[in-house]
């Protein structure tokens, strides 16, 4: 705790001399970052495949992905950071005053990392808080032995520990942590985590960001283009070894078109995985053994249409098709977090979308088709953090998009401007001439000045 609270105690410093709110620092440590990360991109290979993630295009998506973020960020910031003139009532423009909103840091800001993005879901967050003018501690997840060590080690060598810093631990040092009276949280991870989290930030009254999960619903109608949709949801609920808070939960397919679709989708996983996964270079593997166990209990054999084998003391499970699913089912009691996609059949989609709102609000939901009246409504009918209109998961990496759940899959939002304007905190300034008096704010009263009071309203 001597060692959290020295830390916590030196980035403050660094913070109270203002010298963050400078666009030159922030711009350093933008610097900074795209350079560990282009710099020792081999190395970020190599470690995030000696964790789990072990499949070409994820590990490049983990680097790439931030490096892009961060030159966006810059070719913004400075943008960003200039006071924005707002319109303020006429009586006050008309003698003079002026309105602008500024956006300063909150100060010391506390990341606390996932273990199925460890660049993605931490650096990117961090990008967000430096951009803003903070300062930032980041908590990486056990799990990660070699990537966490990896990240402890550079940002060491490429940051001041005032500015940025990475700490280690398990469950205790996230308790430790989350004492102390940190200006901001960002967290990704489970629901409830997430709740242990907030309840710890509200004793200081800090603000959060939570980014947490549930089961993404994916709709498949009468008018999809079947084909396209089981490449893109079996993509999309593989993709990461499946193991994405934003993945295809499950599948409801119109009934008409299910056998077309579990037909689709078997063709997509051969194509993509061939016929033994577990040999190829495209499949990131489960974290842990506990993990895999934990999938392989959750399919039942009787309805495994492809895949559904999987060696849980090497990390591997298969990509798997489960039909025909039901809510009953253990698999559809909580968020899978592994390539399996369970599928379910509707004939009225009123009904299937009722049954959706029972579960909750997700992260992310995926509409198929082609039908325009239908999309909207199910657009506006569903509520989620984002998602896509025949696509899956792409929706990431849209700098700017916000990215961020809703009711139980969290709250606040980042990337881009998104994650700028939430790491920092709005403060509206009125400017009057020295020399202007609102005269009738002052007593004593009559009509004339009650009636002046009216023009607050008029823009």
């Amino acid at each position: 705790m001597n060692q959290f609270k020295k830390l916590f105690e030196k980035q403050k410093l660094l913070f109270n001399t203002d010298v963050t709110k400078s666009y030159e620092w922030r711009i350093e440590q933008l610097n900074q970052m795209q350079n560990m990360l282009q710099e020792n991109d081999q190395a970020f290979y190599q470690a995030l495949s000696a964790d789990f993630k072990s499949a070409l295009s994820d590990v490049a998506i983990e680097v790439n992905a931030p490096i892009g973020i961060i030159e966006f960020t810059k070719s913004q910031l400075k943008d960003w950071m200039e006071p924005q003139d707002v319109p303020i009532p006429k009586f006050l423009s008309e003698s003079g005053h002026r309105g602008k909103v500024y956006r300063e840091p909150f100060g010391v800001t506390l990341i606390v990392g996932p273990f199925n993005a460890p660049l993605l879901c931490t650096l990117v967050p961090a990008i967000a808080a430096l951009s803003a003018g903070n300062t930032v501690i980041l908590k990486t997840h056990e799990a990660l032995k070699a990537t966490s060590a990896l990240l402890r080690d550079l940002i060491a060598k490429y940051f001041e520990e005032e500015a940025l810093a990475v700490v280690e631990g398990d469950k205790q040092a996230l308790t430790e942590l989350l004492q102390l009276p940190f200006n901001f949280i960002f967290f990704t991870g489970s629901t409830h985590v997430g709740k242990i989290v907030m309840r710890a930030a509200a004793e200081n009254l800090t603000p959060v960001i939570l980014e947490l999960g549930g089961q993404n619903p994916s709709i498949v109608d009468e008018t999809a283009n079947i084909a396209d949709a089981a490449r893109k949801l079996v993509w999309g609920a593989t993709a990461w070894g499946g193991q994405w808070c934003s993945s295809p939960g499950y599948v409801y397919v119109h009934e008409s078109k299910a056998d077309e679709f579990i037909a689709a989708a078997k063709k997509a996983l051969l194509e993509f995985y061939g016929a033994l996964p577990v040999n190829g270079p495209d499949l990131s593997g489960i974290i842990s053994t506990q993990a895999a166990d934990r999938l392989l209990s959750l399919i039942d054999p009787e309805k495994v249409v492809a895949g559904g084998n999987g060696d849980a003391a090497n990390k591997y499970l298969a990509p798997t098709l489960i039909y025909p699913a039901e809510w009953t089912d253990e698999i559809m009691k909580e968020e899978i977090f592994g390539p399996i996609l369970p599928i379910m059949t509707y004939t009225d989609i009123k009904e299937a979308v009722n049954k959706i709102k029972e579960i909750g609000k997700p992260l992310s939901a995926y509409i198929f088709s082609q039908n325009e009246e239908q999309i909207a409504f199910l657009i506006n009918t569903l509520s989620f953090g984002g998602g896509a209109v025949n696509q899956s998961n792409v929706q990431l990496f849209i700098v700017t998009m916000p990215f961020g759940g809703v009711g139980s899959s969290g709250m606040g939002n980042y990337m881009g401007k998104w994650g700028f304007d939430s790491l920092t905190n709005p403060k509206g300034v009125l400017t009057s001439p020295a020399d202007r008096e609102i005269k009738h704010l002052y007593p004593p009263f009559d009509t004339d000045k009650l009636q002046e009071l009216n023009k607050w309203f008029v823009y």
